[in-house]
This record gives C-alpha cells, sequence and structure tokens, in this order.
C-alpha cells in the first residue's frame, strides 16, 4: 500500500495547481467567473468586500495546500529540519490569519445555504483546532500527536480538491446540482477527518505512533554512533 502515498500527493498537488489557474479570473477586473455571478445575486451587504476577501482566500489556499504537501515530506524534515519548522510557522500563521477568516466569511454566502455555510465553519474549525493543538504538541516533543494533528489540517485542505472533483463527478453524471453540491462538501470533511482517525489507530500500518517510535529509535540510534565517535 506503500504506493498509494505518492498517487495521493500527486493527485493533490495537480488539483491545488489546477484550481489555483482556474481562480486566476478573480482577479480579472473587466470579468467576473460564473461562481462570482452566482454570489452577486445574492443581497450581499458589500461586493467589493466579497470579491476582496474571495481573492484573500484564494491567495491563501494556492499556498497553504502546496506548502502542507512539501511538509509532509520525511527527507525534508530529516534533512531540513530548520526549514521545515520555518515553512511550518508561516503556514501555519498563513492559514490562521488568512485562509480560515477569509473562508468564515465566504461561508455565510455558500451554496447550499445554512447546510453549506455549517459545513464550511466545521471544515475550517477543524483546521484551526489541529493547528494549535500541532504546534503544542510539537513544542512539548510530542511528535507522533504533532503529526496526527497536521495530517487533519492537510486532510481539511485537501477537501476542496476531493469535493471539486466529487462535483466534477456528479456533473458528468447529471445528478441535481444543489444536492450534490452538499454531498461533496459534507462528504469529504466529515470523511477526510475520519479516515485521519482511523490511520492514527495503533493497529494500522500508517500509525503515526509506529512512525514515531520509529524515528525515535533512529535518533536515539544516531545520537549513540555520535558519542561514539565523541570517544
Amino acid at each position: 500500500m506503500r504506493f498509494l502515498r505518492p498517487v495521493v500527493l500527486l493527485f493533490l498537488a495537480l488539483g491545488s495547481a489546477a484550481i489555483t489557474m482556474a481562480s486566476r479570473v478573480y482577479f480579472d477586473a473587466d470579468e467576473y467567473a460564473p461562481f462570482v455571478l452566482e454570489k452577486l445575486d445574492l443581497p450581499l451587504p458589500n461586493e467589493d468586500r466579497y470579491i476582496h476577501f474571495l481573492q484573500l482566500h484564494v491567495i491563501a489556499a494556492s499556498f497553504a495546500l502546496p506548502a502542507c504537501l512539501l511538509l509532509l515530506s520525511r527527507t525534508l524534515m530529516r534533512r531540513a529540519p530548520r526549514f521545515h519548522r520555518w515553512l511550518g510557522r508561516i503556514t501555519g500563521t498563513v492559514m490562521l490569519f488568512a485562509l480560515v477568516p477569509s473562508g468564515f466569511y465566504l461561508s455565510l454566502y455558500a451554496k447550499g445555504g445554512l447546510l453549506g455555510t455549517l459545513g464550511f465553519v466545521l471544515s475550517g474549525s477543524i483546521v484551526v483546532v489541529a493547528a494549535v493543538q500541532g504546534v503544542r504538541a510539537a513544542r512539548a516533543g510530542k511528535y507522533a500527536a504533532h503529526r496526527r494533528f497536521m495530517m487533519h489540517v492537510v486532510a481539511q485542505l485537501a477537501v476542496a480538491v476531493v469535493s471539486r472533483a466529487m462535483l466534477f463527478a456528479a456533473d458528468t453524471l447529471a445528478f441535481d446540482h444543489d444536492t450534490a453540491y452538499l454531498v461533496s462538501l459534507w462528504v469529504p470533511v466529515v470523511g477526510c477527518a475520519a479516515l485521519v482517525e482511523w490511520l492514527a489507530g495503533s493497529g494500522h500500518v500508517f500509525s503515526w505512533r509506529k512512525y514515531a517510535s520509529l524515528s525515535s529509535r533512529r535518533r536515539h540510534r544516531s545520537s549513540r554512533i555520535a558519542g561514539l565517535g565523541g570517544i
């Protein structure tokens, strides 16, 4: 099952790039994207404010997901731990002060009414709680817990890619668009959170506890070798 990891990462990287490319139209002052035109039909209190929050969200998201995928690199953690830490700090700042707040604002006008709003708020809340707890765990040296919380962050950021893939499939199969929209929101949000918890189980092949234990033994062995070299 090891081949699944690079496949999933590649899927998310390509999906993130595709979303970023498609989102360039949001910055075109002479053209409104269909998504924006839908929102302009709503009683928005301030259209310019909505556009600005949308642009902020797009910029933050185009950085956050690729950065999180890079942070998952074990090679990076092993060979450049300082870069890993600083990239994590920058990414966390972008998420907590740009991505999530703008997402909360945009969710007030989400398609699907209250259910749409609650779905986005739940996803954003998971990102905030997991990011904060992940930082606390890392500072306490609890790396298994840190990885678990960070996987929750990545999983919720991945919702954007999975959701669009599901919507594309639903449109191809001519499903009701409004129903498909809510299903494509809630299933990835809840499903990704459940998947991370399943992977975090002690009996699973991808257990974070097993990975952390292995990393700890490797660090201990390296320390012993370094100590012997100094004798």
